[in-house]
């Protein structure tokens, strides 16, 4: 694979398909940054200077091209996620390195619920690949189940390290067994599974082929064909607003004279369209809908707007713009919530919720089960301690206009954060 070139037609068409954002994930040195320094180095996306400067006893440390923080080069881990961008000759990249480490959790959740695609990294060494029934690391239990959670539109496993078992192919066939078997029973789509090494190049850029009898598609290659996340455009128009523009000077009284900017939740939006406001309960229809550039112009889910609406009404930043009727506004839900606290989550505790840019109070009322990331069984807890997936049920403060987190996201998801540390605790999933 090439760089990009200009004034080239593969240049044309690189601009016009939209970029794949994708995240590396799974469980500590399983080699995600290894991963990502192979695919920038072999498609040619480093700077020779940048090269120079991960340089290690006359060979290059991969690793070290995606962790930039001075504790991560020290340490040899990646605490933070690291976003990098490369092109092909057919697509752009953005790619983001996750953390490995069960006490990052919150920030591979953070990368992830950005994403189109996540490859989910298996170490083979960790594993004992000589037994058909050999049992996953909890890690990449944890960290496709939140990828699935997430609503994350691909998920391609890469058994990494191959190169470093006696058998390879018995490894392969094994560990593919292992992630089918788990990812069937927990209702995880699977896109490929696919034998790499990231330390040699075998199967990242190119391909190479029959090696552990896989014939398929190099990862790159398998990149390039992979969709983007679908913007909810098929639900009810709803707005979260973001920033509100005053121009209270202009003369022209037959609309309001403020603009309300943010991004289009679910739904589309187009000038002659009925709008109430929450929490206020007002009413009013769309005069002016303006794209990012201040261009007239329809805007479907996705993508920024501002809308001028006929009449002055109360609105104000946390404020939501939504179709009428359509939306129910609640005060008690039920949801996933993926903990990301250190101190664990027990039920009667009020956190800040965070709904598209509203801040409201809210208390856990119940914690309905936990899962267990090894069995999938639905156990009962009366607290949830760091990095657990559970069920719970939230008493708003206020009600909130939310669809389950499965149509809409922007909708149907929250953070937590805690009244006392302001630290984020918990990422929530609307579920009813």
């Amino acid at each position: 694979m090439s760089t990009t070139e200009l004034n080239t037609p593969a240049s044309t068409d690189t601009e016009l398909r939209p970029a794949l954002r994708f995240i590396t994930c799974g469980s500590v040195d399983d080699g995600k940054s290894t991963l990502i320094g192979r695919l920038l180095v072999d498609s040619k996306a480093v700077l020779q200077d940048h090269l120079a400067g991960v340089q290690r006893q006359g060979e290059t440390d991969l690793a070290l091209l995606t962790d930039g923080l001075s504790a991560e080069r020290e340490q040899g881990i990646t605490i933070d996620v690291a976003y990098r961008y490369f092109a092909t000759e057919s697509r752009k990249f953005i790619i983001g390195d996750a953390p490995g480490h069960e006490q990052y959790t919150r920030n591979m959740v953070t990368a992830a619920s950005s994403a189109d695609a996540a490859v989910v990294l298996v170490d083979a060494t960790k594993l004992d690949w000589k037994n058909p029934a050999l049992e996953l690391l909890v890690q990449t239990r944890r960290h496709s189940l939140l990828v699935k959670l997430l609503r994350v539109s691909s998920l391609v496993f890469a058994i990494n390290k191959l190169d470093a078992v006696e058998d390879p192919a018995l490894a392969f066939q094994h560990i593919s067994a292992a992630l089918k078997a788990f990812a069937d029973a927990a209702g995880i789509q699977v896109r490929a599974t696919i034998p790499v090494s990231a330390l040699k190049g075998w199967n990242v850029v190119d391909a190479k082929a029959g090696w552990c009898g896989y014939e398929g598609d190099s990862l790159l290659q398998l990149l390039e064909q992979l969709p983007v996340t679908h913007a909810d455009v098929e639900q009810p128009f709803a707005f979260p607003v973001q920033w509100v523009e005053k121009f209270s000077s202009s003369s022209d009284t037959s609309q309001g004279r403020r603009v309300f900017w943010g991004r289009v939740a679910a739904g589309s939006v187009k000038p002659g369209q009925a709008v109430t406001v929450l929490p206020g309960g007002q009413s009013a229809t769309v005069a002016q809908v303006l794209d990012h550039a201040r261009r007239p112009s329809d805007i479907d889910a996705g993508h920024s707007a501002g809308i001028v609406l006929d009449r002055e009404v109360d609105v104000s930043r946390g404020d939501w713009l939504l179709a009428p009727g359509q939306i129910e506004a609640q005060r008690t839900l039920q949801a996933t919530v993926a903990w990301l606290d250190d101190e664990a989550l027990v039920p009667g505790r009020v956190y800040w919720a965070l709904h598209g840019h509203r801040w409201i109070k809210a208390k856990v009322s119940r914690i309905v089960h936990k899962l267990d990331v090894n069995t999938l069984a639905e156990e009962a807890a009366t607290e949830l301690p760091a990095n657990t997936i559970g069920l719970i049920e939230l008493a708003l403060q206020e009600p909130v206009a939310t669809l389950p987190f499965e149509q809409a996201r922007a909708l149907g998801s929250l953070i937590l954060v805690d009244t006392a540390s302001h630290k984020t605790a918990a990422a929530v999933l609307v579920k009813a």
